[in-house]
């Protein structure tokens, strides 16, 4: 059976957590009808989670709210999110984040997913998905299958 897809996310609205719950749900949906289809566990960070050290690789998921600046050309307020930024950049943890998924509001244009983009830049790791707001049933399988991939990629350059 394989390990486990690990989630880190920050959720305010309650998108966010909707989503990866949903993805959670597919998952054990997945994993009834084969078993060598992997499970998900989520880890909600927020201004109550303490600093911990990660000790085995995760997807990062972040949604986008700003604050100031259009955060292209006239700077960038990061509103809200923080809180996972720090958690991600305590210690080692950057070294176990297989990438981060980004949401938002396509309606806010080259703001879209800015947030997950900046995650990406400040920590070197990738942009591996995206969705709208609470996302698709479309979405949560094409996120799962992304996550499936680098996670079996990841189990195989460990043996």
């Amino acid at each position: 059976m394989p390990e486990p897809i690990r989630i880190l996310y920050i959720s305010i609205s309650g998108n966010t957590r909707a989503f990866v719950e949903d993805l959670q749900e597919y998952a054990e949906q997945q994993h009834r009808t084969a078993a060598d289809q992997p499970l998900i566990t989520l880890k909600e960070i927020s201004e109550a989670s303490p600093l911990a050290d990660e000790t085995a690789p995760y997807f990062a998921f972040v949604p986008t709210y700003l604050d100031g600046g259009n955060g292209i050309d006239n700077g960038v307020k990061e509103l809200l999110t923080n809180v996972l930024g720090d958690y991600i950049g305590y210690n080692a943890n950057r070294q176990f984040c297989l990438g981060v998924v980004g949401s938002g509001n396509r309606n806010f244009n080259e703001q879209y997913c800015l947030t997950a983009k900046r995650y990406a830049r400040d920590f070197d790791f990738p942009v591996i998905g995206d969705y709208e707001l609470r996302g698709t049933p479309t979405d949560v399988k094409r996120i799962y299958a992304t996550l499936q991939q680098i996670a079996t990629q990841q189990e195989y350059h460990l043996k």
